[in-house]
């Protein structure tokens, strides 16, 4: 402003505009006004001269401004409206510019006083004043007020729009006044300090110390109450009439705008006090005496009637005195609060109680005021507890309106439609909100309490009191107050109290706690010098939030009750959404609130109205009936005097049902429904949980309760993670929901998920807490799942899940209550509830496993145990489906975290290896699958010290009887393992190593023994005796084929990986293992069960082989011995340096002994295989390294007692391997050969002792025979007999004729056995083949060994040759004479019925076709014989006459004997032999050794060429021809071999022999030859060649003896009698039988004699004449008569035989000689 007037363009313009407007004066008033003309035209030459002397133009002006006014105050005088307008306008334009002085604005204002009292211009003159007192501050003191005095009058003009403007002008010039004294404050504030001012002084005139713009002021002020009190005032002289309600706004807007000045200057807080306060209460008494309805006449003075605008403008006046002045007027400001808590009273008029409503809002948004309120009355003693009573006095207000309706308002109907809009209180002013709803029929949002029903209006928004009736300043008539106006502004009261309330208190909270952690980091930081002063504010701050905590808590403790009553009331009434949002949101900041400040009991109630809210109504939630809400639950309770009723919720609230659903309890009662306030409800409590959780503390019980409650009845059931998901109701009519909530489904979900994972922002406290109300619900939910198969509440189990599952970070301050919990509830007998149970506690613990902790698992082992001991206590529980949960968790534990599970494994493992026999085949598998899991992938990550825990578990699993598959595989896995031991070895042995080198430590510091399975060896190989022990175990397992693949698994592991091992351990393995095993497995054949076994389980057919118990036995006895038998064998070098080998050794033969003798084939053929495979032992020599010289008989070369150790001994033994090196180890340098060579025959002749006993015992015949008498196998037989020579090997050094005569005895008895007639087609041939049984080519091979051995051996073994021969001729005898077998009957093979298979008949025992093996053993003999026949020993034991012996047997047999081929062989054999042994017989001719040989040997002759036999009929020409053949060689062998030296020979044989040949010269007749054969029947070529020989020998001319001569000669005459006799009959006879011819063989034989004769003639011829005695020629001579006498015979063929026997005759036709005899001259 100064600025534009000030400007020299502003200047001028003025003062051409003063000029004109002088001009324009003189204009007007040259007629009527001379003077005013005059002046006016001076007044332009004054301004000219001003403008042209002055620089400073403005200021001379103003010095002169009474001079340049008066034209126009002289103009003013004339009263002309035209002039007056005109002075007027000139003059505002002068004092805009400033250019009037003090003075001059004196005359002014005189000047409009006049125009005033002649009511001329007067909205010009406001005008003027208006411009006058705004522009400068000249007027003061008298001039001031008359200004204001003025402005009053116009005031009261009988005009309206001067009434108006005044009003307007007075006002505008009240605050000027005030503003100047603000402004004057302000520019000496800074120059003087003031003086303070005596405090209470009482003197009103007391102003001399204000500055003058104050004085006016105050001078205002006090006349303004003055006036209202309808006093004189004392300086606004000259007022005619003033009204109550223009000053009470006066007063009002003073107080309102200028506060300040009445709380700097004491003098106006003094007028406070002592005027406005007493003036307020003064005025306010008609309304506090009055009572609606009481009738006036009994009181005895007229009450005046309450005046609705002072009454109005009064309230307005407190509510400023009390916003602004509250701490100047504490003691005034009680009073007015309670008055205005009255005014709410029921018997107040409606209009009161809607203002006094109105202006308690304002106040119920000012929370520091509230604050105030309760720091000034209610925390003081005896003092009114104001605040309280007006929250109660709100409560009690709200529920008045509801139980009385108000009088004299008729309830407007339901739906006003909106024509009806005109008529009814219902077009009370727009802005009281009620809404004109045109034709449709929504319902209002409004309250209903049983029956009454108010509308909700929109009053004001949020947080702002803006009120209707208290800005009615233009009614005099109190307004109708339109229905459901107060109880909206009362409604609107308590959601701003809430509100502001706690946004104070939880701002002012967080600055505390804001402060704290500012001050704490600063603490933490390292300067030393701030240190004391740190402490310092610390200390202070403590006391301050001390004192701040507790105003808190009075606050919230003095409005909770009444708060609570009224929202609870208004909660159940409320049919509008945003209204009961709006409450909840109210009654969950209050609980957040309390539960900030720890105020448990408020909190719960708050808690517990949410949630009986969230319940259908009468729900039976003991929850709710049994906490603090009690306090709330009495119909009616007290508050400071005041009588609340609590309302018990209606129950026909008209509320939208939105689900039907059952109640959770343990009787099914009826269904429940809940509406959609219980849903709005519901979801606050979940906001709470979910904003609040912190706070709430106990009361997490009551929230969870509830929820659990409303999540059943709306039928949500949990899904993975813990999440509720909608789903159906199990059993009852099934849950119905509208779509509403529907859609509002999985939102709550989704709310109820995130409040549990809000969880994580919890301190640790309420965590706990929460965790506890989760556990304390779900032991609820358990106890009634108790008993009942119905679906159980799972609320609390899904709950604690997913709390868990959002807390990982810290999951150890929760995890032991957390599951335990959940440990039992796996345990609960209702399956459902036992399933959630483990599946909330497997995902946790899976979740916690995959959780990247910080520090990670791998360096918390602690935590890791933790995690995973609950997986272990589940092993506890025997439900099977817990199981499973468990088995499953662990499989997916593995899948993911397999690699780094570290020491949790033994937990793990534990796991699987807790399954047991009688827990169902799922579960087995199931935890067999995590087994193989386990092996296959993750063997190499686990610690070592586990391994052992893995073989126990998989041997485990072979144990259990469910499945066999499982077992088979387990053994497969056990392999597995330890192939793996065998790869890793060396990282194994040393982890394990430094783990036992601890655990040493650690025990001797205990001072305990260490103690672990196979202590004594090192780790790693324990870790192996526990995988053989295992093994061992499953080797005799009821079942068989695990037996088999557990033995079969156990001996290749040894096989295998057993050179890991030390030395020392083999000696664990032996004994503790192998032996063992062998033990349990004898016993177990032995006394297993010879019952059938029908079928394998299932419709498996067994074979026969295996169809009992003590079959499918002997199948393990059989592995077992083999695999130990193996080990023994191959593993020799490392067992023989043990100390005990020979025990061992021992032990081992006596078990294939028992096996061997074990009444089942099977069992006793393998222990004789196991036997030989012991027997092939060799001294260790690697391929590489080869004896030179190839072994004999391919049997190992053994080390000789004596001998020098062979090359093959002196190389060094090598391995390739680290178990070569393992070996060096033990001894030294040296190859571990076995030295003590004296042991080793020890071992050896063990051995052969078991071999004997084997063989005695088992080829014994039995005494008693029935069906089921064992007889061994051939196969057994075979095999045993098959050991002798590998053994033999061994022992020949020292065996002698005894043993050889054992070993006899058991060749005997094993040749012997019969076989049975089913095997015989598999063992024997058919008869006609000639072959050899494998037992006998045994037998055969054994006595070859033997012989050879005796051959090569010393001298003094030679004296087993005859023992041999023994034997072997036994079993030539075999040929004929089949030996016995006991007293068992035996049929020969030839009718063993084996060509047809009899079902069920008694097995026939079969005699085995012994020809074969009896020739073999012939040819043996004699080529036995051609070698040894000069030997001492042969010739001694008499062999060749034992050889003739037996075999003149089958020779006197002949054509009897069982096979044709053995009388042929026995003769080319006799041939062989004696060709060999006649010679030596000769040779010892002296010493009567061979003498008892002679005779046998001619019965052997005499028997075989007259044999008593008869040949078959059907034998052939031809064959007959041969066996003749075979006649004469015999009969060559005599004449070359025995006659020529029969000087050596005893004379009875000779003699023998030559009757023998006489005999033989001579046809022997046979009765069964035909005609046509008879000349070759006869053996004519024999007769022939013994008849020769006979002659031979008779004349032979080397005649040496006359014995000899003497025998040839008696043979002749035997001869030559025997012819004459055989003609005399034939004479005879041929005479008798005339006619008839002869009998063949008579002329057959006659033929032969004539034969003989003329041969006998011939050779006497041939014969020196010296060597024929006289008799012979005699008798020769003498046949002739006889021979003549035949001449008559009829036959032919005797006829020419006669002839030819006649023609030699001729040579004795000479004439007598002289007398000398022949040989006597």
């Amino acid at each position: 402003m100064m600025s534009s007037t000030n400007s020299p363009e502003a200047v001028k313009k003025l003062l051409e505009n003063m000029q004109s407007d002088l001009r324009a004066l003189s204009l007007e008033c040259k007629k009527k006004f001379p003077p005013v003309k005059e002046a006016a035209e001076s007044g332009i030459i004054k301004v000219k001269t001003i403008a042209a002397r002055n620089t400073e133009i403005l200021a001379a002006l103003k010095e002169n401004s009474s001079e340049v006014v008066q034209p126009f105050l002289m103009g003013c005088g004339t009263k002309e409206p035209k002039i007056t307008q005109l002075c007027l306008a000139a003059i505002q334009r002068l004092m805009s510019h400033e250019v009037v002085s003090e003075t001059a604005a004196g005359n002014i204002i005189n000047m409009l006083w006049q125009l005033m009292e002649n009511s001329l211009e007067e909205l010009k003159l406001l005008q003027t004043v208006l411009v006058l007192l705004t522009t400068n501050t000249v007027v003061h003191d008298e001039a001031l007020s008359k200004a204001i005095v003025l402005c009053f009058r116009l005031h009261f003009t009988k005009d309206n729009i001067t009434n108006n403007t005044a009003a307007a002008t007075v006002r505008q010039v009240v605050t000027v006044v005030f503003e100047r004294m603000v402004a004057e404050d302000e520019g000496h504030r800074d120059i003087i300090e003031q003086p303070a001012l005596v405090q209470g002084n009482s003197n009103r005139r007391s102003v001399s110390t204000l500055k003058p713009c104050a004085k006016d002021a105050y001078m205002l002020f006090q006349d303004l109450c003055q006036l209202v009190n309808a006093d004189a005032p004392y300086w606004l002289v000259g007022m005619t009439e003033m009204t109550r309600t223009f000053g009470l706004e006066l007063l009002e807007s003073v107080l309102n705008d200028f506060p300040q000045v009445f709380l700097q200057h004491q003098e106006f807080s003094f007028l406070l006090k002592e005027r406005v306060c007493p003036l307020v209460i003064k005025l306010f008494s008609p309304n506090i005496k009055f009572r609606q309805g009481s009738s006036t006449s009994s009181s005895p003075a007229p009450v005046e009637k309450p005046y609705f605008p002072i009454c109005m403008r009064l309230l307005r006046v407190v509510s400023v005195l009390i916003k602004q002045f509250y701490s100047l007027l504490v003691t005034e400001c009680e009073i007015f609060l309670s008055l205005l808590v009255k005014f709410l009273d029921a018997d107040k008029p409606q209009w009161l109680r809607a203002v006094a409503v109105e202006s308690i809002h304002r106040l119920c948004v000012q929370p520091q005021l509230l604050r105030s309120f309760c720091q000034s009355y209610d925390m003081k003693q005896h003092s009114t507890k104001v605040f309280r009573d007006i929250v109660n006095a709100l409560g009690s207000f709200i529920q008045s309106l509801f139980l009385v309706p108000p009088t004299g308002n008729p309830t407007t109907a339901t739906n006003q439609a909106g024509n009806n809009n005109s008529g009814g209180p219902v077009s009370a002013p727009a802005n009281s909100g009620m809404l004109g709803i045109s034709g449709g029929v929504t319902l209002l949002p409004a309250f209903e309490y049983r029956g009454t029903w108010i509308p909700i209006l929109t009053i004001t928004v949020q947080g702002s009191a803006k009120a209707t009736y208290l800005e009615m300043l233009d009614k005099v008539e109190p307004p109708t107050i339109p229905e459901g106006y107060a109880m909206s502004v009362a409604f609107h009261c308590l959601l701003d109290l809430v509100r502001g309330i706690t946004s104070m208190i939880e701002g002012e909270l967080g600055e505390i706690e804001t402060q704290y952690q500012t001050t704490a980091e600063v603490a933490s930081s390292p300067t030393q010098s701030s240190e004391h002063q740190d402490l310092q504010s610390t200390s202070d701050q403590m006391d301050k939030e001390i004192v701040s905590r507790a105003v808190w808590e009075e606050m919230v403790n003095a409005c909770w009750c009444g708060l609570l009553a009224a929202l609870s009331l208004l909660l159940d009434a409320s049919t509008d959404e945003a209204a009961t949002e709006n409450i909840l949101k109210a009654e969950l900041t209050m609980a957040a609130l309390c539960g900030r400040l720890g105020l448990v009991t408020s909190r719960d109630a708050f808690i517990t109205a949410i949630c009986k809210g969230s319940l259908p109504p009468h729900y039976a939630l003991t929850v709710l009936n049994t906490t603090t809400a009690a306090t709330l639950s009495n119909k009616s309770y007290s508050i400071q005097g005041q009588n609340v009723m609590m309302i018990s919720p209606s129950s026909e609230s008209h509320q939208q049902v939105v689900a039907v659903g059952q109640p959770l309890a343990v009787q099914p009662q009826g269904t429940v429904m809940l509406t959609s306030k219980n849903i709005q409800c519901m979801r606050t409590l979940l906001n709470l949980a979910h904003c609040h959780g912190a706070v709430l503390g106990t009361s997490w019980q009551l929230v969870l309760a509830t929820l659990q409650h409303l999540v059943w009845i709306l039928g949500l059931k949990p899904g993975s993670g813990g999440a509720l998901k909608p789903g159906r109701a199990v059993e009852g009519p099934s849950t119905v929901l509208t779509t509403a909530v529907m859609t509002d489904l999985p939102v709550i979900s989704n709310i109820l998920s995130r409040l549990f994972e809000s969880s994580q922002y919890l301190d640790d406290v309420s965590l706990h807490h929460l965790i506890n109300a989760l556990c304390s619900l779900s032991l609820e939910a358990m106890d009634m799942a108790y008993g009942n198969n119905k679906e159980p509440s799972l609320f609390a189990v899904a709950k604690l899940l997913e709390t868990g599952l959002v807390n990982m970070h810290r999951i150890e301050i929760l995890w032991r209550p957390l599951t335990g919990h959940l440990l039992e509830v796996c345990q609960h007998p209702n399956s459902r509830m036992r399933e959630w149970g483990a599946e909330a506690l497997t995902s946790l613990i899976k979740a916690g496993l995959t959780f990247n902790h910080d520090p990670p698992l791998s360096q918390n082992q602690r935590l890791q145990l933790l995690l995973l001991n609950p997986l272990k206590e589940m092993s506890n529980i025997n439900h099977h489906d817990i199981r499973l949960k468990q088995l499953e968790c662990v499989l997916q534990i593995l899948q993911s975290q397999g690699d780094c599970l570290g020491p949790g494994w033994p937990l793990v493992l534990g796991v699987m290896g807790a399954i047991r026999n009688d827990q169902g085949e799922s579960l087995i598998r199931t935890a067999f699958q995590c087994l193989q899991l386990v092996v296959t992938d993750f063997l190499p990550t686990m610690p070592c010290t586990c391994l052992q825990i893995v073989v126990d578990v998989a041997g485990s699993f072979g144990l259990h009887n469910q499945e066999l598959n499982i077992s088979l595989t387990s053994i497969g896995l056990l392999w597995n393992i330890s192939d793996y031991f065998f790869q890793r070895g060396e990282t194994i042995e040393k982890e394990l190593n430094k783990e036992e080198a601890a655990q040493q430590k650690q025990a001797e510091e205990k001072g305990v023994v260490l103690n672990r399975p196979f202590h004594p060896a090192p780790p790693f190989d324990c870790l192996w005796l526990c995988l053989y022990a295992k093994l061992g175990e499953l080797c005799v397992d009821p079942r068989p084929a695990v037996r088999k693949s557990a033995g079969q698994t156990l001996f290749s592991t040894i096989g295998a990986h057993g050179t890991l091992l030390q030395h020392s351990t083999w000696h664990t393995v032996i004994w503790k293992v192998l032996f063992h095993l062998l033990d349990r497995v004898r016993q177990s054949s032995t006394t297993a069960d010879k019952e059938k076994i029908e079928s394998g389980g299932g419709n498996i057919l067994i074979h026969h082989s295996r169809d009992t118990a003590e079959k499918q036995w002997a199948e393990t006895w059989v592995l077992t011995l083999a695999g130990v038998a193996r080990i023994f064998n191959t593993r020799r070098y490392l067992l023989q340096p043990l100390g005990d080998f020979s025990r061992a050794w021992d032990v081992l033969l006596d078990h294939i002994q028992s096996a061997a003798l074990s009444k089942n084939n099977e069992v006793s053929l393998a222990a004789l295989k196991s036997f030989q495979e012991i027997l092939q032992i060799v001294s260790p020599v690697r391929d590489s390294e080869k004896p030179e010289t190839p072994p004999a008989v391919n049997v190992p070369v053994p080390v000789l007692i004596g001998s020098i150790s062979g090359p093959s001994l002196s190389r060094p033994f090598v391995r390739t391997d680290s178990i070569g090196e393992r070996l060096g180890r033990y001894s030294g340098s040296e190859p571990p050969i076995v030295n003590d060579e004296l042991e080793d025959l020890n071992l050896w002749w063990a051995a052969w002792n078991t071999w004997y006993r084997i063989g005695s015992e088992s080829t014994k015949p039995p005494i008693t025979f029935d069906k089921l008498t064992f007889i061994p196998s051939q196969p057994f037989l075979t095999a045993l007999i098959q050991i002798f020579p590998a053994l033999y090997q061994h022992i020949k050094t020292g065996f002698n004729m005894d043993d050889l005569q054992k070993l006899g005895v058991i060749l005997h008895s094993a040749v012997s056995v019969p076989i049975s007639s089913d095997a015989s087609p598999f063992i024997l041939p058919s008869y006609t083949e000639a072959v050899l049984t494998s037992l006998q080519e045994a037998v055969l091979t054994a006595l070859d060994v033997l012989q050879k051995a005796i051959c090569l051996g010393p001298e003094n073994m030679q004296i087993m040759y005859p023992a041999i021969f023994d034997q072997l001729l036994a079993f030539v005898e075999f040929s004929c004479k089949p030996p016995q077998y006991g007293q068992l009957e035996t049929k020969h093979i030839a009718n063993a019925k084996y060509n047809q298979i009899q079902l069920f008949a008694p097995a026939e025992w079969v005699a085995l076709n012994y020809v074969p093996f009896a020739e073999k053993s012939l040819e043996v003999v004699v080529d036995l014989y051609q070698k040894t026949a000069c030997h001492k020993a042969v010739v001694n034991e008499k062999v060749l006459q034992n050889i003739i012996k037996t075999l003149r047997v089958p020779l006197s047999l002949k054509y009897s004997c069982p096979s044709e081929s053995t009388w042929r062989l026995a003769v080319s054999s006799l041939l062989k032999v004696l060709s060999i042994g006649l010679p030596v017989a000769r040779q010892h001719a002296s010493s009567g050794k061979f003498d008892s040989m002679w005779p046998e040997l001619a019965n052997t002759f005499e028997d075989f060429l007259f044999t008593k036999s008869i040949p078959p009929d059907n034998l052939s020409i031809q064959e007959f021809q041969r066996n003749e053949s075979i006649d004469v060689e015999v009969v060559q062998l005599i004449s070359t071999e025995i006659l020529p030296y029969a000087n050596f020979i005893p004379k009875e044989f000779v003699g023998q022999i030559m009757t023998m040949l006489n005999k033989g010269s001579i046809h022997s007749q046979s009765s069964s030859f035909t005609e046509a054969e008879i000349d070759i029947r006869l053996r004519e070529e024999f007769s022939k060649m013994c008849f020769e020989t006979l002659l031979q020998f008779s004349f032979s001319n080397k005649v040496t003896t006359p014995q000899e001569g003497y025998i040839s000669r008696m043979a002749l005459s035997v001869l030559l009698k025997r012819s004459q006799d055989v003609l005399h009959r034939y004479i005879e006879d041929e005479r008798l039988s005339g006619k008839c011819p002869l009998p063949r063989q008579q002329v057959t034989e006659i033929i032969f004699v004539l034969k003989a004769v003329s041969t006998l003639i011939d050779s006497l011829k041939k014969t020196q004449p010296e060597n024929v005695d006289g008799n012979t020629w005699a008798q020769v001579i003498a046949l002739y008569p006889t021979l003549v006498e035949c001449i008559t015979c009829s036959s032919s063929e005797v006829c020419s035989a006669l002839k030819e026997a006649l023609v030699p005759f001729k040579d004795f036709m000479q004439p007598p000689a002289s007398k000398v005899q022949n040989g006597e001259s």
